[in-house]
């Protein structure tokens, strides 16, 4: 499982202005007082850990009050902790490791004195319903097993251990550039065909990188897959075939199917379930239920994530078809921009030179791309 990490404070100072500087070796999701820190997704960015850790900066000023705080934080693991078996071997990278981070929380206050608030062993953690998570493959998570206000102030945290110190993956720790990777747009399905009573496929207007946003009723312990892929089956079902071909899962390996999230439910109302730590590449998507339910449109919506790069040049003419194609070749790009240029946004997601490069015109005529680019 992931971990959750959080630290209560207290303040009696009346605070100016707080930043939290966070250094992460994997993914991150940041809390305070039990809200979500920002709309970055999938941050920070791919490097070569072993050689270089990248820290970002969120202005934490206005969640932050007088009295009681609660610090939250929740790790996923990207491409440092990458379990999935592939041909390019990122199971076996010599930065390999559990997810880790450290964060300095920097306080100014009003009469002018400032404060700074390190991570170290009082922080205390705990396995979070993220029960496995896979840049390459999905994200499996158990509602059963949410900890309502785990990063609110008066949550009783005795049971969970207190942190350990562990050596950073590189010494060379570096402020993140870079325009961040968001949820972009929201898109609802064009057709749900209903294939049998535990069985339908979603289309969704056009092929998008990005994730699924279930909303859904249920007895609890009821498990859904969520298969993405880009092509159909004649019998009308998700063929993930061709993508998926180059990953290397021998017999001895546990099931890790590849675009394919789970969820299981609580069987507590109306239950929402994005993937935190991962993205895909599809147009479709297959939903699988334990138990017969009677799914439709309003169950789910796909969300367009990548890089949100400022719009800087455009191309208009009297063609349609032109048109139509200038706008194709940017959705392709931005498909492909996830802090890094990629050469598909499913089965590789690797940053090819060679597609880098011969998309740059692309990009730079019509994007401010020029961090991604010198990252």
């Amino acid at each position: 499982s992931d971990p959750y990490f959080r630290k209560e404070l207290e303040k009696e100072k009346k605070i100016k202005s707080a930043r939290a500087y966070i250094a992460v070796a994997g993914l991150y999701e940041l809390y305070v007082n039990g809200e979500k820190i920002g709309d970055r997704v999938l941050d920070p960015m791919f490097t070569r850990f072993d050689r270089r850790t990248l820290y970002t900066t969120l202005n934490i000023t206005n969640q932050l009050k007088n009295g009681e705080n609660t610090i939250g934080l929740s790790l996923g693991n990207g491409w440092y902790n990458l379990q999935s078996k592939a041909v390019w071997y990122f199971d076996k990278a010599p930065w390999r490791s559990r997810p880790k981070f450290c964060m300095d929380i920097r306080l100014t206050y009003e009469d002018g004195t400032s404060e700074v608030i390190s991570t170290n062993r009082s922080w205390k953690t705990t396995d979070s319903p993220i029960v496995f998570n896979s840049i390459y493959t999905a994200e499996y998570y158990d509602a059963s097993k949410e900890i309502p206000g785990w990063c609110s102030s008066g949550f009783d945290d005795r049971e969970w251990k207190n942190a350990t110190l562990t050596g950073t993956p590189s010494q060379n720790i570096v402020s993140q550039q870079i325009h961040p990777i968001r949820v972009i747009e929201e898109l609802g399905p064009v057709s749900v065909k209903k294939i049998n009573q535990q069985t339908y496929v979603y289309t969704f207007p056009r092929n998008i990188s990005g994730i699924t946003r279930l909303q859904i009723n249920g007895q609890a312990g009821t498990e859904i897959s969520l298969k993405h892929g880009e092509k159909l089956y004649n019998s009308g079902l998700v063929d993930i075939e061709t993508i998926a071909k180059k990953m290397t899962l021998g017999p001895d390996d546990l099931p890790d199917p590849f675009q394919t999230d789970n969820y299981t439910l609580k069987g507590v109302g109306e239950e929402t379930f994005s993937p935190h730590f991962n993205y895909k590449g599809f147009q479709y998507v297959e939903v699988k239920t334990s138990v017969s339910m009677e799914l439709d449109e309003t169950n789910l919506t796909a969300l367009v994530v990548h890089s949100d790069v400022p719009k800087v040049g455009d191309i208009k003419t009297s063609n349609e078809l032109i048109n139509k194609i200038f706008e194709a070749t940017n959705n392709t790009y931005l498909n492909n921009l996830h802090g890094y240029p990629t050469d598909c946004p499913h089965r590789e997601k690797n940053g090819w030179t060679g597609d880098a490069h011969i998309a740059i015109e692309t990009a730079l005529y019509s994007y401010d791309g020029v961090t991604i680019y010198e990252k």
